[in-house]
């Protein structure tokens, strides 16, 4: 992976939508219960990338103590809310479904969907290889129209070159 040294933002010309999506162990001593659930969650992450032509652009997997999160990088609400009623994506996400039930309160699941409008994104990478938002848009180097956060969230509407 690269690293771009100095500092960089992206520019959202188009809307994007966030999918924040996972598990919480609840009781860890019951293993083999959550370790179904959780070892669903990689094969989900393949079947996203394998099929980007639905409109799954990027996403990110983070493991923090109890929790398992992955968010993921949408072209459109639209989009996703049609890959969610795909028949791929139903499969595996009913088995998903029977495996967290068959888990019962053991482990917590969620989701969360957010709809950006144009424009109205800020990020700041510093001597990062390119992650989350800046993977998914790409990024460029913060110039002095660009310094600032409030500036970086002003842009709305503005020409982004």
């Amino acid at each position: 992976m690269s690293l771009n040294t100095g500092r960089f933002t992206t520019i959202q010309e188009e809307g994007v939508t966030v999918f924040i999506i996972g598990m919480r162990i609840n009781k860890w001593r019951a293993i083999k219960d959550w370790v179904p659930v959780m070892m669903a969650f990689p094969d989900m992450i393949k079947e996203l990338e394998a099929n980007k032509h639905l409109g799954y652009m990027n996403g990110e997997t983070f493991i923090t103590g109890r929790t398992i999160i992955s968010v993921q990088y949408w072209k459109s609400e639209a989009e996703l809310l049609g890959y969610a009623k795909n028949e791929k994506h139903l499969k595996a996400w009913k088995q998903f479904n029977r495996k967290a039930r068959e888990a019962g309160n053991k482990v917590g699941l969620y989701h969360e969907t957010h709809i950006i409008e144009p424009g109205r994104t800020e990020a700041v990478y510093i001597n990062m290889p390119d992650f989350a938002l800046g993977k998914t848009l790409g990024t460029r180097p913060i110039t002095k129209e660009m310094h600032t956060a409030k500036m970086r969230l002003d842009r709305k509407g503005k020409n982004s070159s």
